[in-house]
């Protein structure tokens, strides 16, 4: 009875112990695995070998909060929705615009950030205005709003897809397009980094930028939101945006 006893009290040490491993004693933070599009500054963008950016900051904020740990998943940007529709991804954040479309199959957070869409050019182009852009040939990343507004404006034979705004850009360096539709803060380091390229003045669409959930994850987006909500409050969500974009 007593070798018996012995036996069992063994088997229940090891099996105590197991658990406290497989836990981490307890501490073993749950994962947040967030996917976004690191082509995107000052959104999201690679610095070395790390993912950095408005977005990237922000939601480490979200998981910080959350006792958890942020996995970023660099993906191309149109496989974010799809990814957290099928439960790849807990949640998606690359600049991603709210609008109908989108809201058919994700939902989504409160804004965090505002966006604007503008125009790029060459600096001898005779687009002027956005009213010029009619007829020409506009490049646009693939599934992006600049992409659904153009095709919605000015048709879709107009309308030319690419990977990234950086091969758009160089596509327009290259006279394959006449001009490329893209968010604000992107475009003027796309600006910045070419020579002969501008920003036309006049603003093409006004828009929110949002975190996107799973419709069938009203958990997680509760949690997530919550966190998010704290840290727009508290200013958090101000200075990370402020560290990337001077007034």
């Amino acid at each position: 009875m007593k070798k018996f006893l012995a036996i069992m009290i063994a088997v229940l040490m090891l099996a105590l112990t197991f658990v406290a491993c497989s836990n981490g004693g307890n501490t073993e933070k749950a994962t947040l695995v967030m996917a976004t599009n690191a082509e995107f500054p000052p959104y999201e963008f690679h610095e070395g070998d790390a993912i950095v950016g408005i977005d990237a900051e922000v939601a480490q904020a979200i998981a910080d909060k959350l006792g958890m740990e942020l996995k970023i998943e660099d993906v191309a940007f149109d496989s974010i929705i799809p990814g957290v529709q099928a439960g790849k991804y807990d949640m998606g954040m690359a600049g991603m615009t709210v609008n109908e479309e989108r809201l058919k199959s994700v939902n989504f957070s409160t804004s965090y950030a505002k966006g604007v869409q503008v125009v790029i050019v060459k600096e001898d182009s005779d687009i002027k205005s956005v009213d010029d852009v009619a007829g020409k040939k506009i490049g646009v990343q693939t599934s992006t709003t600049g992409d659904i507004y153009a095709t919605d404006d000015f048709g879709e034979e107009n309308v030319t897809k690419f990977d990234n705004g950086a091969v758009a850009v160089q596509a327009l360096l290259g006279d394959k397009v006449d001009c490329v539709i893209i968010d604000n803060e992107p475009a003027k380091s796309y600006v910045a980094a070419n020579e002969g390229l501008k920003i036309l003045d006049t603003e093409y669409v006004e828009e929110d930028y949002a975190i996107c959930f799973n419709k069938n994850n009203a958990e997680l987006e509760e949690k997530v939101n919550k966190a998010l909500e704290e840290l727009i409050a508290d200013g958090t969500v101000d200075k990370i945006v402020a560290k990337y974009i001077k007034a």
